[in-house]
């Protein structure tokens, strides 16, 4: 048994998540992470809101509220949509709790007790107009390398290099649309140069590898040719105070610093949980973190591959003692890199890129709200970015749910039990098969293994396409054996084995199925006469911050008892009844009211 940790980019709490954020950190860590379980590894998914920073004081004093008061709102939507897509994480949690706070204060000062943080002036952008600190992607201009405008303070998405926000040509606030004013202020940076040397021998043993896609290994290693110190601390009053200048409250840790030491500190919260409720050791994270057997893959879209291919495994080394300065590892020991850096290319919305701000967005709760989970799901597993962008249109939306869900695999559990308890009302025994039955049987079986390396190796289309492929495969033999046609006494035995087979068949898919669709999984068992739990489910749960007794959500569930990854035989005698449809079929219609409420069709009559 291997210990995996799947460590899940966190969402940030200025607003509720749209459905290109889920695209790329949600569903595939929840896809991987439940068939990681199914084959006997001990998977620890972690993750939680990441609530600090200057675009939540912006959003909050926009609408009248404290930071705090906006975080705990954004927080509880957040929460609530990720419970009600089905990602089952073993504990979402949020950056501001006491737990996170000294876990981040930790990696701090040891990272600066080895000589990786230096002090250093800096200028600060200060908006004009408010007279605040502006974060760096608060402010865009012209891209000094490519020319592309729209190039933010920290990066450039069209050429991909790092910036700083006085680097821009004609900079302008986000905020209001002034020219932002430079002033020079003190704050620690990340030594990143004496750290290179490090990461590029470990970006190095990973692309020997081979697993990394190519994209994100590319470019992860060009980042590597632009390296300098990066700032680490801001001048803002909310965040994490830096250790030793407690003194000077309106320095915080800058939120690239504090943000992804979270798997970290999610990590021994859910421990530190386990040994609260008598269920294991405060320690028990370190099977996941210091364990040099232990694996962990990062989910994430593409524009943060900086963050957890740089700016993270940098963190680790420096805490470490790993860089050209040396050093020694912090009170939690030496702790692991990331195994695989997995991130996803971008989701836009009918040819358009996501924009909150321009309306052109579906956010999670309104798809939750009107549609089934796992349709989405389905649409993210089967066409979402996984190495190139992808584009998500509602027209393909009803296509692939009408088409595919509910006349391809839909279909087929619904005919199968309904001829059985029509004919039966129970599982029969099959007869001596026919070579057309075990051909059947024998290419599903052969499916946990072709699926199962797919997803393994982040090929998660691949792996969705190949179950589709076998579901018609198998509504191919019901054409062909025709056993709605078998109405005589003396066929009798020829329809049980058909039906057997096809029950099998169904239940064996049902099994693959669950990883990428966890409710209709669970509502298929019941039809197969199980007991509807073949994906456990995710449950919100309101809990107690361990160290300030503040009360927040959290998501956390019980992965152990699971079914396997491998076909188990049915039983012959368990009660079928006559089946209700576990997808719903969509109106056209759909489209045209879905476009009218982004402005972009013609008003629906």
């Amino acid at each position: 048994m291997t210990h995996i940790l799947s460590a899940v980019a966190w969402p940030y709490a200025n607003g509720p998540r749209h459905i290109g954020h889920v695209a790329g950190f949600g569903v595939p860590s929840d896809v991987f992470s439940r068939y990681m379980r199914m084959k006997g590894e001990d998977v620890l998914m972690v993750s939680g809101t990441d609530e600090h920073g200057t675009p939540i004081l912006v959003a909050a004093d926009q609408e009248g509220v404290t930071p705090e008061e906006l975080a705990d709102r954004n927080n509880r939507i957040i929460v609530e949509d990720l419970v009600g897509l089905g990602l089952s994480y073993d504990l979402f949690t949020r950056t501001t709790t006491v737990n996170h706070e000294r876990v981040v204060q930790s990696m701090f000062e040891t990272c600066r007790d080895n000589g990786y943080m230096v002090v250093r002036q800096t200028p600060v952008a200060i908006d004009p107009e408010t007279g605040n600190t502006l974060p760096d992607r608060y402010i865009e201009g012209t891209c000094p390398i490519c020319g592309a405008d729209g190039a933010r303070g920290d990066q450039c998405d069209n050429c991909g290099n790092q910036l700083d926000p006085q680097d821009l040509i004609d900079p302008l606030s986000k905020v209001s649309g002034k020219t932002p004013i430079f002033k020079e202020t003190e704050h620690y940076f990340l030594d990143l140069p004496a750290l290179a040397g490090s990461l590029a021998s470990w970006l190095d043993r990973v692309e020997e590898n081979g697993r990394w896609r190519p994209n994100v290994i590319s470019f992860s290693k060009h980042l590597l040719e632009d390296v300098r110190p990066r700032a680490m601390t801001r001048d803002i009053s909310w965040g994490i105070p830096v250790p030793g200048w407690e003194d000077q409250p309106n320095k915080r840790l800058y939120v690239w610093f504090d943000a992804v030491i979270g798997y970290l500190s999610a990590s021994i919260e859910w421990a530190r949980r386990r040994e609260k409720a008598g269920t294991g050791s405060a320690d028990d994270w370190k099977k996941w973190w210091t364990d040099p057997q232990a694996l962990s893959y990062y989910f994430m879209g593409k524009d943060n591959i900086v963050f957890h291919s740089e700016i993270w495994p940098a963190e680790l080394l420096a805490y470490n003692g790993e860089g050209e300065g040396g050093g020694e590892p912090g009170e939690l020991g030496k702790l692991n890199l990331p195994t695989e850096v997995v991130a996803s290319e971008f989701l836009t919305m009918e040819g358009k890129k996501f924009s909150s701000s321009k309306h052109v967005v579906i956010y999670v709760r309104d798809v939750l709200e009107r549609y089934q989970p796992d349709a989405l799901r389905y649409f993210i597993s089967i066409a979402g970015p996984e190495t190139s962008d992808a584009d998500f249109t509602w027209a393909e939306f009803v296509r692939r749910n009408n088409s595919e869900l509910v006349a391809g695999w839909g279909n087929l559990v619904n005919r199968t039990a309904a001829m059985i308890a029509k004919n039966f009302g129970e599982i029969p025994a099959p007869g001596q098969r026919e070579e057309i039955d075990q051909n059947l049987l024998d290419a599903v079986e052969a499916g946990f293994a072709t699926v199962g390396d797919n997803i393994a190796n982040h090929h998660q289309r691949a792996a969705l396409s190949e179950i589709m492929r076998l579901v018609g495969e198998a509504n191919a033999y019901v054409s062909t054996t025709e056993p709605f046609k078998m109405k005589d006494e003396s066929q009798r035995e020829r329809l049980a084995t058909v039906l057997n087979t096809l029950i099998q068949v169904v239940s064996d898919l049902n099994t693959m199925m669950c990883v990428f669709l966890p409710h209709s999984s669970n509502a298929i068992d019941r039809v197969l006469g199980g007991q509807g739990d073949i994906a456990p489910m995710p449950q919100l749960v309101e809990a107690t911050d361990l160290d300030s007794g503040k009360e927040y959500p959290i998501i956390t569930g019980d992965y152990t008892d699971l079914h396997p990854w491998e076909r188990v035989e049915v039983k012959p005698g368990v009660l079928i009844s006559k089946p209700k449809p576990a997808f719903q079929k969509l109106d056209p219609s759909v489209v045209e009211e879905e476009l009218e409420r982004l402005g972009l069709g013609e008003p629906a009559e």
